[in-house]
């Protein structure tokens, strides 16, 4: 569907579901596009996300974070190690996990891709205010459909 036949589309028409669907798959396109530049892709700017945060975490937290599998993350981790993005180092409290590092470059690609960001809401954006309710109303409906899962599926 391109923007010309959505704008055409009555909103009270479409399940909110099959908006966000659009929503994600444009924005994906997006992003794996401006951050091929930089030699990642989407979920490997999270996963340098959660480093940045956290310069004790594991590929298990990692995971959990992402929400995604672990032999996704193994694969993106061990793709951003070889492009010099992070490091991975023996957990002395615990010899089985990684402890995983932003390098120098590492971090260069992530101000680089935060600019990205920063560029792209600003487009998307009329404001501020409309950004934060965005926020909000995003956040809520996260909780309200984890929660669900887990209740229904016994998955988070």
């Amino acid at each position: 569907m391109s923007y010309c036949d959505l704008e055409k589309v009555d909103v009270n028409e479409m399940p909110v579901g099959k908006l966000i669907a659009i929503l994600s798959k444009a924005q994906s396109t997006y992003f794996n596009n401006m951050f091929s530049e930089l030699g990642i892709n989407n979920p490997q700017l999270n996963i340098l996300f959660e480093v940045n945060k956290d310069s004790r975490i594991n590929q298990e937290k990692i995971a959990s974070r992402c929400n995604t599998n672990k032999g996704a993350i193994a694969r993106s981790v061990r793709k951003l190690e070889e492009n010099g993005l992070i490091t991975r180092t023996i957990d002395e409290n615990n010899r089985r996990q990684n402890i995983i590092s932003l390098t120098s470059e590492g971090s260069q690609v992530l101000d680089n891709a935060i600019e990205m960001l920063d560029e792209f809401e600003r487009y998307i954006f009329k404001n501020d205010e409309q950004k934060e309710a965005l926020q909000l109303i995003l956040k809520d409906l996260a909780i309200n459909v984890m929660k669900l899962n887990e209740e229904r599926f016994g998955k988070k």
